[in-house]
């Protein structure tokens, strides 16, 4: 799961306070990540129905491009691609296709920084269902670095095939899919006529409208502070907002905290950064870009945002020594709370 992002307007009881203009429904289990979904209306039944359109769809592709197995379900798209790794070409729909294209044009741009064959490390560092606080022996790191590398994904896209080239490979798309999802899901929201909403899943928001000439306010959690401590906030408007960090899903051995962000360069959990949250036009592009500016960190995340040109872009980090970095546009808007706590 990734950070969370939790709405400073909604926070402890102003769900009854604000007389009848906000509904709130979460639901566990989609995408392996909690779903939120906030809708600014005064209709219960108009909110559920938007609740059900979210869910409804975040299930439907959370089925194509999950990597676990699920009794009694088929296999998705991913896992035959996995399966299939070494052996042949597999073919899949058109929007898992774009995904993985997505994931490929990201890798390619950041030389390698985010890399989906990261699944290949899947069951030697467990930090999801399988989390047992071990830590993997490091030899047996390197020896999985050989089936790491977005270079040995070949794609056609007039067959819409895609094929893992070395046995043993595997992709995950949980550092881009959320992303995907959360748009789609909004963009059910907008077709269905919703005009002031947000759609949640873990750490990746998208944020339609406001409430009423009121702007939705987001906060950004305190790496190291208790669950459901803030360090800074923001107000946000049709854009979406993305948090990646390392203290969701880790483990800490020997006074060191491994967590499941992953420099696919080295195999190691990447530790130039404590959280990056991202505000870009859609969920997509800040779900697969927090990964390469976490691991980056400031310094470098910076030059390349510039040299990628990535337009309507900002970054707020809590970099490794607990110091907080942003870009230009978004210390315009950005409230900082309280300085980031200490810790491992």
């Amino acid at each position: 799961m990734k950070a969370l992002l939790v709405l400073l307007a909604l926070c402890g009881t102003a769900f009854a306070q604000k007389a009848n203009h906000k509904w709130v429904y979460d639901t566990e289990g989609p995408m392996g990540t909690k779903i939120t979904v906030f809708v600014w209306t005064d209709d219960e039944a108009k909110a559920v129905r938007a609740n059900k359109l979210v869910l409804d769809e975040i299930k439907r592709l959370d089925l194509l491009m999950t990597t676990w197995h699920r009794d009694g379900v088929p296999d998705g798209e991913v896992i035959q691609i996995n399966n299939a790794a070494g052996d042949h070409p597999v073919v899949v729909g058109d929007e898992t296709y774009a995904v993985i294209a997505r994931a490929m044009d990201v890798s390619k741009r950041s030389g390698g920084v985010f890399d989906i064959t990261v699944g290949g490390f899947k069951g030697l560092w467990k930090f999801d269902e399988d989390n047992d606080q071990t830590i993997p022996d490091m030899a047996e790191v390197k020896k999985r670095l050989a089936v790491i590398g977005w270079q040995n994904i070949e794609m056609d896209p007039a067959k819409k095939t895609v094929f893992l080239k070395k046995k043993g490979m595997a992709i995950t798309l949980g550092g881009i899919a959320k992303g995907y999802a959360v748009d789609k899901a909004s963009q059910k929201l907008k077709d269905a006529g919703y005009k002031s909403f947000i759609v949640q899943a873990g750490g990746d928001m998208y944020v339609a409208g406001d409430k009423d000439g009121d702007p939705w306010t987001v906060a950004i959690r305190d790496p190291r502070g208790p669950e459901g401590s803030y360090f800074a906030g923001a107000p946000i408007k049709d854009h979406s907002f993305s948090t990646s960090g390392d203290y969701e899903r880790f483990v800490i051995k020997n006074g060191v905290r491994y967590h499941h962000i992953l420099d696919p360069k080295t195999g190691m959990p990447a530790t130039a950064s404590r959280s990056v949250t991202i505000r870009a036009t859609d969920a997509f592009t800040a779900d697969a870009w927090s990964k390469v500016m976490f691991i980056d960190g400031p310094a470098l995340g910076m030059e390349v945002i510039k040299k990628e040109g990535l337009q309507d872009f900002e970054a707020v980090w809590v970099d490794k020594d607990n110091k907080v970095k942003m870009t230009s546009g978004i210390q315009q808007v950005l409230r900082i709370l309280k300085e980031p706590s200490a810790g491992i």
